[in-house]
């Protein structure tokens, strides 16, 4: 009977569970120099493998340098003293809907778009202190200069 009633709670757990339930967003692919995402718990050290999660801020040191890989396919690129936020990421793999949003504090973020940009170009967002940049499924590179990031 136990068994039976922990079997039906993992189907039904398994059942209810929305197609973006979980805080991560991507995966670090390479990190070079100084490099830190910041989230909850604190300051943590990026290094390959390491997931990437909504709400991080990553900064990057004068010799630092960041690829993190989202979970739609997109690919980003960072540059040395740069500060992005990743302030909201949602991606439903089976319909590929969901939203992105990412501010880009100071730095050079390159982009290379994936899946959610081209199914929902709308529902993706790159925020710089001066502008919006709407995403139509594209490769483009931030510029964005500025003494305070925090």
């Amino acid at each position: 009977m136990m068994r039976n009633c922990l079997l039906a709670l993992s189907m039904l757990a398994c059942v209810s569970t929305p197609a973006f339930a979980d805080d991560t967003a991507g995966t670090v692919k390479r990190v070079s120099g100084t490099v830190e995402i910041e989230r909850a718990a604190g300051r943590l050290k990026a290094e390959p493998g390491m997931s990437v999660q909504v709400a991080d801020k990553v900064r990057t040191g004068a010799d630092g340098a960041i690829g993190i890989t989202l979970e739609d396919e997109t690919l980003l690129s960072a540059g040395p003293n740069t500060v992005l936020d990743l302030e909201r990421f949602r991606f439903n793999q089976t319909d590929h809907s969901g939203a992105m949003r990412i501010n880009i504090r100071r730095g050079k973020l390159a982009v290379n778009t994936g899946k959610l940009a081209k199914a929902s170009p709308e529902s993706v967002e790159f925020h710089t202190p001066d502008s919006i940049l709407g995403v139509r499924g594209t490769e483009f590179v931030l510029d964005v200069e500025g003494k305070n990031a925090d």
